[in-house]
Order: structure tokens, then C-alpha cells, then sequence
């Protein structure tokens, strides 16, 4: 379906590309150990199990390269900048930088678990050679005497050194219990149910990164794994494997020689770990900045309003920043979704009691103003681009809003009133459909102000057809429906005050979509969603179920919000 391809085509190329890598990676150093002439004797020892170990490594080292980029947000900003001319399609796949982060974090655990476990065979087996248990090759292979580290094979040195010892003692040991138990944490502690109950939980063990990397550095120079090497006259193995009392005794069989194979993987990492500590080093500085209030408001549903003031900062629409409160959590920062709109002199945003943080955050709201000025410094960074940002690319927008998902469509929609009032001639966009959907009657209240601003200002401009709104409450009790039906014949809806009637229930998304098809017969729609993965399945079907075969007719676009 060429709909599908339109919708889904470049994301899933992003996906094939990365998966082609991560094949080829494993297979080539698959075969590399398991047929190269050099690890014949390792092999012997070890069977398969040295294969296993080392493709599982090379497809870990290249994952551990990508890991930490897509969580570059002042890189991925500047890349965004970048492409402004290379089309949506490109820009497109930067929103799905956290879904990426995610995919590379499942193949980094994946093949810790396949190398871990390899390598406890291959010590398992190099421990028993050691003992005998084996063949007589194996027994003389791990009895080489070591002389200046360059003519064993066998790293258990003596019958003494237990499994076990090798691990808890040995650099690649150590480094790799460190490794696997930061992993462990790290990965447990991302999921959904830790991340939204827990976050502070969440946040500090998934900082275990820098453990892990400083671990990841290190683990090679145990050099565990140890190839063959040229001797003079050289040793042909396969002609002397059977000769093992001639060893070093006749020239065809000089004692076999090995080393431990250089460490890569700082190679691999090197790069992005500079990245990333320039990203925290910029972090730091935005940090330090001077952030001021300009006005502090409590909403309806417990959300607060900050208005603060920052020198030099610029924002567009839909962006979103991080904050920090020294005083709730000197560590934590969170993200939230600027309401304001560009041609305003400050930024905004509208924070919902949802968390430990928030909820503190709101009741040290209680306190007088200047109090809470004082006590409560405010770290901003950002402001960071976000799919939003393309809505006035589309010449059709479906913004749709859950609950205080409602902030980025906030901005957009301050920042049309704005253009409106200055006529300003560079708006593209010539219609925007917009849908909230929220539980209780209270979260409408602090947005109405802003529709009601648009109501009038597009009549007075004879374009009240530019703005279509539907606002629709999920959840209801009986005495509210009984004063909906006492109010039916007002002119003003009784929860928001707005000529609009509010909706009860959820929306037909079929009827809304075939709507839009049906008054846009040849535009480009661009559907942005901020609200819940649910949501946001529906939404890209009815995207791509809409979407018209013929390239002249109805396309949609469908964007969602990330953090």
C-alpha cells in the first residue's frame, strides 16, 4: 500500500539500516574467530563458545558508539536546524530519538547476555584443560610456561585459580561484573512502571552510564582472549597440533607464541563520549544563567503557571525545555513544553501535580510569592526542537491534546493570534483542526482564555472557518450532566464559556478524519499529537487508512510529541 510506505517507509529504513549493520558486525567477526588461522589453538580450548563471545563484542562496541547520541539534545537541535531544507521526511526521523535509544539499548543488553554467557563456557573450559580433564593438546596448551607474557594461552596460570578467582581477580572480570550489574540497573529501572512512580529512581541509577562506559573502556585490556603470533621459523599448527613432544625441539615446531588481542572498544566510544560531555558541559553553562519570574499562577487541576525571563532566549513553537530546582533536587531535571509563543518577551510553561517533584514544586507555590521566588532558583536548559515545531510547514494541522499534553498546541495557537494581529504575510497554514480531550471540567478552564482570544480575533477578521475546535470531556458525574441539561439552550457552553460546545465521550476519529479528507480534498495535512502511546497508535492508523493512493489528493502526516 503505497499509503503505508508514505507513513512508515523512512523510519523502517532507519531500523533495516541499523539491523543490516548489527548482522554483518556478528557474522564477520563470527567467521573471523571461528576459521582464522590464528585462533586455531584458542578454538581447540574453546570451541564455538570463542565465536560467541567476540561477534556479540563487535556488535556491542558499535551499539555503545550510538547509545549515547540520541540523547544529545543541543546536537540533535543543531541537526534539526541543519535540515530545515532537506524536507520533513529527514527531520522527521530525529523525533524518534528516544524510540531509537530505547532500540539500541535492547540490542546492547541482548549481547551482553549472549558474550557474558560464552564466556563463562570459555572459562568453565580453560579451568578444565588446566586440570587435565581434556586432551593432551589442551593439557599442553594451557601448561605453556610464560615467558614475559607473550607464550601463554591458558589464562588460569595455576590449579589453584577456581573459576571463580579468574573472575572476581582478573581486569576483564571485574570490569565485566560492573558492566553487566550497571546494565541490570539501568535497564530495570527504565521500565514504564519505575520511570512514572519513581522517578528520582529512574533518573540517578540510570546515570550508572558513566560506570558502565568507564567499565566498557577498561574491560579490554584484560586481553582474556589470546590469538597465535608469528614465530621465527613460524609454527604451522596444523602440522605440529599432533607433535606436542617436539615442540620447540625441531624447527618445524617452535613453541607456539600468544597475545592478547588490542582493545578496541575505547575507539568505538571515544567519540561520543566527547559529545556528550560537551552536551553536559553546555547543560552546565545554560545552568548557571540567570532565570527570573515574571509571574507565578496557580490553574484550575493543580497545575502551576511560570512566566520566566531569560537573557538571549529564543524559542519557536511547540519546543520544549528542561528545569532543575536546586532546592527539591539538585540532580533532577524535567522536561515541560513552552505555552508561549515566540513574540512573546518570555517563556512559559504549565506544570501538572503528577510526580514527587511537581507535587512539591505546587505546594511550595502555597507560600507568599516573594518566598517562593527566593527559595525556589530556577535552572532552565533549552529550548530543544520537537516535531511540533513543522506545524506552519502543513497547509492543514490536526493538533490534538490530552489533558496537559493540551502545552505545545498552546503555543501554537498564542503564536496564530500573534500572526493574525501583525497580518503577518509568511502564515502557510490556512486551516487548523484542534481536539482536546481531558477527564474533568477544571483542566479546560486555564486554556479558554486563549480560544476565546481566537474566537474573537478570527470573526473580527471575517475567518471564523480558519480555526476548527472540538473539546471533548471523558469523564462525568451526574450532577454535572444534570446542570449540562438545565444549560442546553445557552449560548455559551457551561463548562468553558466558548460559543463551541463541549463533547462528551471520546472522538470518532473515522468521522473526524474522513471530515478533514472531505473539506482538504488536495491538501498535505500534518496530524501532531502530544498525549499517550494509545492515542498515538490510532491516530498513525487513521493517518495512514486516510491517506489517498493518488499523490494529487489527501495526504496525512502524522507527528508525536517525544521526551
Amino acid at each position: 500500500d503505497p499509503a503505508v510506505w508514505v507513513m512508515t517507509s523512512s523510519w523502517l529504513d532507519l531500523q533495516v539500516v541499523w539491523m543490516a549493520i548489527n548482522i554483518f558486525l556478528f557474522l564477520w567477526f563470527y567467521f573471523f574467530y571461528d576459521l582464522g588461522d590464528q585462533f586455531f589453538y584458542t578454538r581447540h580450548i574453546l570451541g564455538s563458545a570463542l565465536a560467541w563471545a567476540r561477534a556479540p563484542a563487535a556488535v556491542l562496541n558499535f551499539n555503545c558508539l550510538l547509545i549515547l547520541l540520541p540523547v544529545c539534545r543541543n546536537l540533535l537541535s543543531l541537526i534539526r536546524g541543519s535540515f530545515m531544507c532537506c524536507g520533513r521526511t529527514m527531520r522527521k526521523q530525529l523525533d524518534k530519538n528516544i524510540s531509537f535509544h530505547k532500540l539500541v539499548a535492547y540490542m546492547i543488553g541482548l549481547m551482553t547476555a549472549v558474550h557474558t554467557i560464552a564466556h563463562f563456557l570459555n572459562v568453565e573450559w580453560y579451568y578444565n584443560s588446566r586440570l587435565g580433564k581434556y586432551d593432551d593438546l589442551s593439557m599442553a596448551l594451557s601448561s605453556l610456561d610464560d615467558s614475559g607474557n607473550t607464550t601463554f594461552l591458558n589464562p588460569i596460570r595455576s590449579t589453584t585459580t577456581t573459576p571463580t578467582l579468574l573472575v572476581f581477580t582478573s581486569v576483564a572480570g571485574i570490569t565485566g561484573v560492573i558492566i553487566t550489574l550497571s546494565l541490570i540497573l539501568i535497564i530495570t529501572s527504565s521500565m514504564e512502571v519505575i520511570r512514572r512512580s519513581y522517578f528520582e529512581v529512574f533518573w540517578f541509577t540510570h546515570h550508572l552510564f558513566i560506570v558502565f562506559f568507564a567499565g566498557l573502556v577498561i574491560h579490554g585490556a584484560g586481553r582474556i582472549v589470546r590469538s597465535q603470533t608469528t614465530t621465527n621459523p613460524p609454527h604451522n599448527a596444523t602440522f605440529c597440533k599432533d607433535r606436542i613432544d617436539d615442540w620447540g625441539k625441531i624447527q618445524e615446531c617452535p613453541v607456539p607464541q600468544f597475545a592478547g588481542g588490542f582493545p578496541q572498544t575505547w575507539m568505538w566510544v571515544i567519540g561520543p563520549m566527547i559529545l556528550y560531555v560537551c552536551e553536559r558541559l553546555l547543560r552546565f553553562i545554560r545552568y548557571m544563567q540567570t532565570v527570573k519570574y515574571r509571574k507565578i499562577v496557580i490553574r484550575p487541576s493543580k497545575v502551576l503557571e511560570l512566566q520566566l525571563v531569560k537573557n538571549g532566549f529564543k524559542m519557536d513553537v511547540g519546543q520544549y525545555v528542561f528545569l532543575n530546582c536546586p532546592a527539591i533536587s539538585q540532580l533532577e531535571w524535567h522536561p515541560f513544553t513552552m505555552t508561549s509563543a515566540p513574540e512573546e518577551d518570555f517563556f512559559s510553561v504549565h506544570i501538572r501535580s503528577v510526580g514527587d517533584w511537581t507535587q512539591k514544586l505546587i505546594m511550595d507555590k502555597d507560600k507568599a510569592m516573594q518566598d517562593f521566588c527566593d527559595k525556589l532558583k530556577m535552572g532552565v536548559d533549552g529550548p530543544f526542537g520537537t516535531a511540533s515545531e513543522d506545524v506552519f510547514d502543513y497547509e492543514v494541522a490536526m493538533l490534538v491534546g490530552a489533558g496537559i499534553g493540551v502545552t505545545p498546541f498552546a503555543s501554537i495557537l498564542k503564536s496564530i493570534w500573534y500572526k493574525f494581529k501583525d497580518s503577518n504575510p509568511k502564515l502557510r497554514t490556512r486551516k487548523i483542526y484542534f481536539y482536546w480531550l481531558c477527564r474533568e471540567t477544571h483542566a479546560f478552564e486555564w486554556f479558554a482564555d486563549l480560544l476565546q482570544l481566537l474566537e474573537r480575533e478570527m470573526e473580527e477578521r471575517g475567518m471564523g472557518s480558519f480555526l476548527t475546535y472540538k473539546l471533548y470531556l471523558t469523564g462525568w458525574d451526574q450532577s454535572h450532566a444534570n446542570h449540562v441539561m438545565v444549560h442546553a439552550d445557552a449560548d455559551t457552553d457551561v463548562v468553558t464559556g466558548l460559543k463551541q460546545k463541549t463533547n462528551y465521550g471520546r472522538p470518532n476519529w473515522d468521522k473526524e478524519f474522513e471530515q478533514v479528507r472531505k473539506e482538504n480534498p488536495t491538501s498535505v495535512v500534518g496530524t501532531f499529537l502530544c498525549g499517550p502511546a494509545v492515542l498515538a497508535t490510532v491516530l498513525s492508523k487513521k493517518c495512514v487508512k486516510y491517506t489517498d493512493v493518488d499523490p494529487r489528493k489527501t495526504k496525512f502526516y502524522f507527528n508525536k510529541e517525544n521526551f
